[in-house]
């Protein structure tokens, strides 16, 4: 029976993870997560009932500092290192960035070490990345996973960073790294923080939603949207086939793609549509807590489909089935 050790696992994609994998293998799962604000505790495993699994061990424990000899030895052999944990709020990281090198850089350094020291047998070490180390994407154009980085934010810097400590760590250590760029993911038990969320409280509270646009407010922000379900499939079918393949190259590099681009305003409405709210709005140029906002990222997702995966849960019926989830009245405490 394999085991896979994963970070930041009571964090929002990494709990959709944990629930994957449990669901869809007979691995063993370790996790290490610091419970920092965006964690709810051990909330969300409740939620999902996965908290006293007997396949899930828990280390609370902060990466960014080198993991003491006794979790080190709870832990033992894992086959896979799946390294989601991080800091990722843009607008805290422009406040203050060095929570985010921290974590992001000196967190990543740390568990390559780990690897690299106490994982003899590991399949893969998969960084999980963000679309927004491109930076900023013209119209018509998608980055490909090896385009030149453009980091318009200490977030996206740090990710940049934990990338370049990968890629080092595969060329020097010949350590067997995955890299994944993703981009915005939305799903259940999101912290309120985040777009999605903020805007199903903001209906519901009948307040105005602050929706990012240019200069002269003629073009609105967009992204590409993908369920962290979706996600978590995409994950998994990297680290079952891509290392099994002969010449695969350590090191390398994947996007995991959202199937629909949508503007932030056709968003806000859609999920207004969906409570059967009227949305109020505001467009507003980059505020000041988030100057150089980012207009539109886009990623080119032909990598992953060459290794036959798609997603498995289609759009619309993902992001109705999350909106429905957030704004249902028994779920409420997950808007704080």
């Amino acid at each position: 029976m394999k085991k896979i050790l994963i970070t930041g696992g009571e964090g929002f994609i990494g709990h959709h993870f944990v629930e994957h994998i449990i669901k869809n293998t007979d691995w063993n799962i370790a996790i290490i997560d610091k419970l920092t604000y965006a964690s709810k505790g051990h909330d969300r495993l409740r939620n999902i009932e996965m908290f006293d699994n007997k396949r899930i061990s828990i280390f609370n424990a902060d990466f960014s500092y080198e993991l003491s000899e006794g979790i080190i030895k709870e832990i033992g052999e894992v086959n896979h290192i799946i390294h989601m944990g991080a800091e990722t709020h843009v607008t805290n990281s422009i406040k203050n960035p060095r929570p985010f090198v921290r974590s992001n850089v000196l967190g990543t350094m740390e568990m390559l070490e780990y690897a690299k020291n106490y994982q003899k047998n590991l399949e893969s070490f998969v960084y999980f990345s963000t679309d927004e180390v491109f930076g900023s994407a013209p119209k018509g154009e998608f980055f490909k996973e090896w385009d030149r980085y453009n980091s318009g934010n200490p977030y996206s810097a740090t990710k940049a960073g934990g990338e370049e400590l990968c890629l080092s760590y595969a060329n020097t250590y010949n350590l067997p790294v995955l890299i994944t760029h993703t981009m915005n993911v939305f799903g259940e038990r999101q912290h309120p923080e985040k777009f999605i969320p903020k805007v199903v409280n903001a209906c519901l509270l009948e307040q105005k939603v602050k929706i990012h646009c240019n200069e002269d407010k003629s073009e609105i922000g967009s992204r590409y949207w993908i369920h962290a379900r979706n996600v978590s499939s995409a994950v998994l079918h990297l680290i079952e086939n891509e290392p099994s393949r002969t010449g695969w190259k350590k090191g390398d590099k994947y996007n995991i793609v959202g199937e629909l681009e949508v503007n932030n305003l056709e968003m806000a409405k859609t999920i207004a549509g969906i409570l059967g709210k009227k949305l109020k709005y505001e467009l507003i140029a980059s505020p000041p807590s988030r100057p150089g906002n980012d207009m539109r990222y886009a990623l080119d997702g032909e990598k992953m489909k060459s290794l036959g995966w798609r997603s498995p849960v289609g759009f619309d019926d993902s992001l109705k089935k999350t909106i429905e989830w957030i704004g249902d009245s028994k779920n409420k405490g997950w808007l704080y």
